[in-house]
């Protein structure tokens, strides 16, 4: 059954893909550190990071060396086979964290690990209702979708969600007493908003939300797919706002290009966790498991925590030049916010030989940078927005 305001076109398309992605106009054949190569030869600097996957910029050797090991001595195997790499995956990432949320479940995808947490708060509680953020992302999957803003008005294309869902402006503090009542399931926010632009919430409503859910018996979901795993400067961004929720999910810099998420969840929670109350494929394969371990290691050893708050700090104190007036975020999860379009100052930009991100604020550019940045690099970045009109 077709639409009818659909043209229905019963022929692939060139390349055989499905045309749901919009494209920048760069292709790539290979990578480095943080530069992308092209067909051509031209040398583009990645700000960008795949959509803050590519933490570890690219060809990081102990990585390649991590993934490589592991495919050779086995590539795969279920959760139902018991295996070291995955419990010390799982205990590198509970200590990283440092949270208490000691008890952790790999999967595939950010909207994966949500959807198992808003799954596992609804029957937890009982609850039929959730309440998400103005703003917010959290996937495309039936859940995720759902406490996603805008979702049902753009893509979302379930008949029906799975529960209720409200939303709340970050300002409304004084509305959680009445928004948060004893049908509410879960909280789910992100700390620092990605799609929506780098936009870092005010400590004070994530602390009224913390409150508010302990009072109330409500699950409180900190979706830090974007923010997590160091891309604030910490390892999550509820270390830095010293905020701890109940569950807490992640996933991009995690396998920093291998497909990973995990959902770390406190001790309040994890006794809910019963044989086959939850399940996965691929989630806690081998391959993944080694990646999360060497990805956290490099991460320690080579600082890049300190690193990521100094080079932000540089952006934040050098890069307020040309069209950028001001920033937001946190880190790495950085907007510049623009007099002009960010969509043309992003075009601008690549015709530079550097690759930016936009968001759904049209004049936010967001700096999803690899952890490695240099100090040169943020001068490569000042100087092309310096070149760049009002």
């Amino acid at each position: 059954m077709t639409p009818d305001n659909v043209t229905s076109i019963n022929r692939a398309l060139p390349d055989h893909l499905a045309p749901v992605f919009a494209q920048f106009p760069l292709e790539v054949v290979d990578a480095q550190g943080v530069y992308l190569h092209t067909p051509g030869g031209r040398r583009v600097l990645d700000l960008y990071g795949g959509h803050a996957v590519a933490a570890l910029g690219y060809g990081h050797p102990r990585w390649v060396e991590a993934l490589t090991k592991q495919a050779t001595s086995l590539c795969f195997q279920s959760n139902a086979v018991p295996m070291d790499v995955r419990r010390r995956a799982a205990t590198k990432l509970a200590q990283f964290c440092g949270l208490g949320l000691d008890t952790i479940f790999f999967v595939n995808s950010g909207a994966e690990a949500n959807e198992n947490a808003l799954k596992l708060a609804c029957k937890m509680t009982g609850g039929t209702k959730v309440l998400a953020v103005e703003g917010s992302f959290h996937g495309r999957t039936a859940a995720a979708g759902a406490v996603t803003w805008g979702a049902e008005k753009k893509w979302y294309g379930f008949p029906k969600k799975p529960f209720d869902v409200a939303f709340i402006k970050p300002s409304d503090i004084d509305k959680l007493a009445t928004l948060i009542d004893d049908q509410t399931a879960a909280v789910i926010v992100e700390p620092v908003q990605g799609v929506a632009g780098a936009v870092d919430l005010p400590k004070a409503f994530l602390e009224a939300l913390r409150f508010r859910c302990s009072e109330n018996g409500s699950i409180l979901i900190f979706d830090e797919v974007q923010s997590g795993v160091g891309r604030t400067g910490y390892p999550f961004a509820a270390n830095m706002y010293g905020v701890t929720p109940d569950i807490l999910t992640t996933a991009k810099a995690l396998g920093a290009g291998f497909p990973v998420s995990a959902m770390l969840v406190s001790d309040m929670i994890a006794p809910y966790l019963k044989m086959d109350s939850l399940g996965t494929t691929f989630g806690g394969g081998p391959m993944a498991c080694a990646i999360v371990e060497a990805v956290i290691d490099i991460i320690e050893s080579e600082n890049l925590l300190e690193n990521v708050r100094q080079r932000s700090n540089e952006i934040r104190q050098s890069c307020v030049v040309g069209p950028v007036v001001a920033t937001q975020g946190a880190g790495f999860l950085l907007g510049l916010r623009t007099t002009r379009p960010a969509k043309d100052i992003q075009a601008e930009l690549l015709r530079q030989g550097i690759l930016t991100g936009t968001s759904a604020d049209p004049n936010v550019l967001r700096i999803l940078a690899p952890f490695v940045l240099e100090r040169e690099h943020v001068d490569q970045l000042r100087d092309a927005l310096v070149r760049i009109p009002k």
